[in-house]
Order: structure tokens, then C-alpha cells, then sequence
């Protein structure tokens, strides 16, 4: 199986970007992983919030393939521990799955047509982050959560 992240702009920060060049070099250790940068959409304050989001939502679903099971980072997701988050990447491992993306959104959510393509939500937590912030915490989830399926010190409980 193989894991894309995909993200909408840039990630301006030098000290979150990083971070996620930390995870980046360690989660291929585990399983083939990239993240997709999406640009930010042009002219975006001429557009209205929906606008934006159907936008985005074109262009996030013209990088999904149909064989793709895609799983939204939502606040209005499912809320797991890593343990329970690693025992979920070990389910689809095993079920055979091609590919399995994760979708951060931009500053308003996703479209209907990304909510209607996706398999699931998962929250990273009841408190609200910065688009960009997410992108490293999750990072650091799936690199702890194959620490934890291969039983390496990193996680501790």
C-alpha cells in the first residue's frame, strides 16, 4: 500500500516545513509515501467561500484515481488515539488497497463532491490548527503509528 497526503498551498513556515522534512525522510521506512501540493487558488478573494471549495474540490479529485480509498482530515471526523489510528493503517494494509489518500482542505472544508468521494473523516483533535500545522502533525501520526505496528520505542504508554 501506498499513502499520499494531499494539500492545498505551500507551506510558508520554515520551522513547520522542517518538521515535516523530519517525517518525510522517516515514514518511507514503513511504506512509499509523498504528499501533493496543490497551489493556492488564484484570485481566491474575488471568490466566494463555496466557490473556493468547489474550486479546490476539482482539483483535489482530479488527483484521485478511482482504485483510491480517500480519507478526509475533518474536524468533524472520527477522533482516535495512534494506537487505534495504527491498528486502522494495519486494517487497510491488509485489505489489499492500492492506495490510500489522506486529504487536508483548505481554510473552509471541502466540496460536496470530496465529502461524496471520500470513504471517512478523521479529526486530529477537538481544537482547531492551522491548515498548515495539520500537515505535520499527521505527519508525525503515521510515522508514530507504524512505530507502533512494528513495535519500535518512539511511542510510549
Amino acid at each position: 500500500m501506498k499513502i499520499s497526503l494531499i494539500v492545498i498551498g505551500k507551506t510558508d513556515e520554515a520551522y513547520l516545513q522542517k518538521g515535516l522534512e523530519i517525517f518525510m525522510k522517516r515514514i518511507p521506512h514503513y511504506v512509499p509515501f509523498e504528499m501533493k501540493v496543490i497551489p493556492d487558488i488564484k484570485n481566491a478573494k474575488n471568490m466566494s467561500e463555496e466557490q473556493q471549495k468547489d474550486k479546490e474540490g476539482e482539483l483535489i479529485l482530479q488527483q484521485i484515481l478511482s482504485s483510491d480509498e480517500l480519507i478526509l482530515l475533518d474536524e468533524n471526523g472520527l477522533e482516535a488515539s495512534s494506537v487505534d489510528f495504527a491498528r486502522f493503517l494495519e486494517k487497510k494494509m491488509l485489505s489489499g488497497i492500492k492506495r490510500l489518500v489522506f486529504v487536508i482542505g483548505g481554510p473552509y472544508g471541502f466540496s460536496g463532491s470530496v465529502y461524496s468521494r471520500a470513504i471517512g473523516k478523521i479529526s486530529l483533535s477537538k481544537m482547531t490548527f492551522s491548515h498548515q500545522m495539520v500537515r505535520l502533525i499527521f505527519a508525525e501520526q503515521l510515522y508514530r503509528a507504524f512505530t507502533i505496528l512494528k513495535g519500535e520505542p518512539y511511542h510510549h504508554q
